[in-house]
């Protein structure tokens, strides 16, 4: 087990398809995602980025596993901060599951690192980027606050 997790459940009323398309794809992402996209050939091995507005990369890793409408995993590190690069790699999973008219999202990114200034950040920060997903695939718009890059990063 990871030393350091975090862990975000919910439920969006999508299919499993329309939910997958909207965590792989660039035209999604950059409406619900601080308008980065997602860079990878989504193939066991691939490189993955996630790319800022201005084309610089925020977080890079590789495709672990993948299995569409159901799950993937990533490695990936932070690309902007030299105190959560220095800590390597974490592990994102996403599990899709069918429940009905919803989907269950399943979030679980981890760290092999006791108290992890990076996973201590991405808790903070993947349930407004949830938020806004399910936001945007249940009534059409994003949450506004989601919607571009931060100025001060």
């Amino acid at each position: 087990m990871a030393e350091s997790q975090f862990v975000y459940v919910t439920f969006i009323r999508t299919t499993p398809e329309k939910l997958w398309q909207a965590l792989t794809e660039s035209e999604f992402t950059r409406q619900y995602w601080m308008a980065t996209t997602q860079e990878s050939d989504w193939k066991p091995g691939a490189s993955w980025r996630i790319a800022k507005p201005d084309g610089g990369t925020a977080d890079s890793g590789e495709v672990i596993e993948i299995e569409p409408h159901r799950r993937l995993v990533l490695s990936w590190r932070n690309e902007l901060f030299p105190e959560m690069t220095a800590e390597g790699y974490s592990r994102l999973t996403y599990e899709l599951e069918q429940k009905g008219e919803a989907v269950k999202l399943t979030v679980t990114h981890e760290m092999d690192k006791s108290e992890s200034k990076f996973i201590k950040a991405v808790s903070n920060g993947w349930p407004p980027i949830l938020a806004s997903l399910k936001s945007l695939l249940e009534t059409g718009e994003s949450l506004e606050a989601t919607r571009r890059w931060p100025e001060e990063m």
